[in-house]
This record gives structure tokens, C-alpha cells and sequence, in this order.
């Protein structure tokens, strides 16, 4: 018997759990992509070696497999965390090597005169980057950004497999439950990722004529 009330509530749970996942996770690649930008023009050959090979393992590698490996492999090795951690790590870490390559293609849109006159007055590689050349990149290299996003909300649904409950998750519990009509629940769950991703695609197209504006 359809429960109108226990769907909203689980529509509800998955929702959050798939935004504040994808938010979460997105801002760990933010971190490690950038991190992997400066590695990958970095003068030192094994900073370039090491960007080179992460980048190399993480996009050519399945995210299902890695969320498997994060989930059933790494907690066979008695690193026991939750799924929610594992979710975490293993959407940040995936999604940080195309964040990387996206802001190495901004940082290498960058004349070489700015960087030549950071190193003019005075400024390190590693100052020209945060301060001269990174600033930006970003601004080059918003539209693509925004996709990542829209793409990592939508790899949310395969952290199903090792049990965290996004609204993948919760939709394959209703359906398998009987708890609404299978049109209702597949309705309602484009319609969360409708609503996480509208606002987002207009979020982007703003960022990027302002920075166009400003450029």
C-alpha cells in the first residue's frame, strides 16, 4: 500500500544526502585538483611524475571500481570507516584528477609574461602560482568546472554500492518495497536532480560573464 508520507521522507533523506555529499566531495577535488595543477607545471621532475601518475590511475580507472576498492577493499586492510567516508574520499579523489587537468589547461592559458614578471619582482614559483597565475586560471576555467559538478552529482548514485543511502539508494528501496507507482519514484528523482543541477548550470553561466566582464 503506497505511503505518500514515507516517500516524501525518503525522497527528502536522499536529497540532502546526494547535495551535501556532492558539495562535500566537490570541494575535496577543489582542494586536491588544485594541489595536482601546481604539481603538474612544477619544475621539480617527481612533482610532475607523481601529478602524472595519480591523474593517470584515477581517469582511466572506473569510479565504480574505485568506490568498490574504497569500500570492500581498503576496509579488508583494517582502515575502517563509514560509508558515508568512504563516498567522501573516493568522489573527491576520482573527481580531483580531471579538476587538476582542467585548471592545468587554465594555468597554461596564461601568458608567460605574467609569470615573468611575478618572477620579476621578486616571487617564487610557488607565489607566482597562488597569487598571479591560479587566480586566473579559475576564471578561465569556470564552464568546465561547473560540468565536473554536474557530472559528480550524478556519480553520487553509484555510492549505492557500498551502502550509503543517496537518492539512488532510495529509490531502488521504494521501488523494490512497492512503496509508490515505479513513474512516481522515477519522476520524483529527476526531479531532485533537476533541482540540485538547474540552479547550479544557472550559478555557472553567471560566474562565467562576470568573469568574462572582468577580463
Amino acid at each position: 500500500m503506497p505511503n505518500p508520507k514515507l516517500v516524501l521522507e525518503m525522497f527528502a533523506s536522499g536529497f540532502w544526502n546526494t547535495l551535501w555529499l556532492s558539495l562535500a566531495s566537490f570541494a575535496v577535488a577543489l582542494v586536491l585538483g588544485a594541489i595536482l595543477a601546481m604539481m603538474h607545471v612544477s619544475p621539480a621532475p617527481p612533482a610532475r611524475w607523481a601529478a602524472q601518475a595519480y591523474t593517470a590511475f584515477f581517469r582511466n580507472t572506473p569510479l565504480l571500481v574505485i568506490l568498490i576498492l574504497f569500500g570492500f577493499g581498503l576496509p579488508k586492510l583494517a582502515i575502517d570507516l563509514e560509508p558515508w567516508q568512504w563516498a567522501l574520499i573516493g568522489l573527491g579523489m576520482y573527481t580531483s584528477a580531471f579538476v587538476g587537468e582542467t585548471l592545468r589547461s587554465g594555468i597554461n592559458s596564461i601568458s608567460l609574461g605574467q609569470a615573468e614578471a611575478a618572477r620579476s619582482i621578486g616571487l617564487t614559483f610557488g607565489q607566482s602560482l597562488r597569487h598571479v597565475i591560479l587566480p586566473q586560471a579559475v576564471r578561465t576555467v569556470i564552464p568546465p568546472l561547473g560540468t565536473l559538478y554536474t557530472a559528480l552529482v550524478k556519480n553520487t548514485a553509484l555510492t549505492l554500492v557500498i551502502g550509503f543511502q543517496e537518492l539512488a539508494a532510495k529509490t531502488e528501496r521504494m521501488i523494490n518495497q512497492d512503496m509508490a507507482p515505479v513513474w512516481v519514484v522515477v519522476v520524483g528523482i529527476i526531479a531532485c536532480y533537476l533541482i540540485i543541477n538547474l540552479p547550479t548550470s544557472w550559478f555557472i553561466s553567471r560566474a562565467e560573464k562576470r568573469a568574462a566582464f572582468a577580463r
